[in-house]
């Protein structure tokens, strides 16, 4: 089933979120096709009923790229700490007594920040969003049954290339310098991301522009 209602997804959202006593929301596709757009929206709009709590705070920190040499392959998926990202979703999914913190990644420096989201035992929804959610290689496998429902996000192509490429240029890369990123890594990203739609519960067709 596609979807393209905003309005409906956030509806089918709050009902997840009705279900109690936690539910875990995912949000995968490819890169820059709008996943952090949407699940941003989704967390909004169910105000104090949900938290955002996104996969790309478990990238590896730069250093750590660069002693195992992938610094040029940053975003791909053995880039990440996902057997991490999937023990944070266990600790969610328990719906712990205190606080959980997770960390989230800032673009401006590149690297991921600890301690930086505060999830309360109250809220009823947790929102996730990243490439490989919905992956069934290596420990990405443990993530998708750790999804009470996922999402696949999808754009028009083109829209979604010039999106990605304007992302960069806004955080630092000359024009140029983002294109060749794009076509290079983040389009090998998405790759292997395409094949993971079919695990998905829906897919959501954003029109956008």
């Amino acid at each position: 089933m596609i979807v393209d209602d905003l309005g409906a997804l956030v509806g089918r959202a709050r009902d997840l979120a009705a279900r109690g006593p936690r539910a875990i929301l995912g949000l995968a596709g490819p890169p820059g096709g709008g996943k952090s757009t949407l699940a941003q929206a989704v967390a909004d709009a169910l105000g104090d009923e949900a938290v955002l709590v996104p996969m790309d705070g478990f990238h590896l920190a730069q250093p750590e790229l660069v002693r195992l040499g992938i610094r040029d392959r940053m975003g791909a998926p053995h880039t990440f700490d996902a057997r991490g990202y999937a023990a944070l979703l266990a600790r969610l999914r328990a719906r712990e007594d205190g606080v959980v913190y997770a960390p989230a990644f800032r673009r401006e420096i590149e690297e991921p920040v600890a301690g930086s989201i505060a999830v309360a035992p109250g809220v009823p929804l947790v929102v996730t969003e990243g490439n490989y959610l919905l992956l069934d290689e290596g420990d990405w496998a443990g993530v998708r049954p750790l999804l009470d429902e996922a999402w696949y996000v999808e754009m028009d192509e083109d829209t979604r290339l010039e999106w990605l490429i304007a992302r960069h240029v806004e955080f630092g890369k000359a024009p140029e310098e983002a294109r060749a990123w794009v076509l290079r890594s983040d389009q090998a990203n998405a790759a292997v991301v395409a094949p993971t739609r079919e695990r998905a519960d829906l897919v959501v067709r954003l029109a956008l522009s």
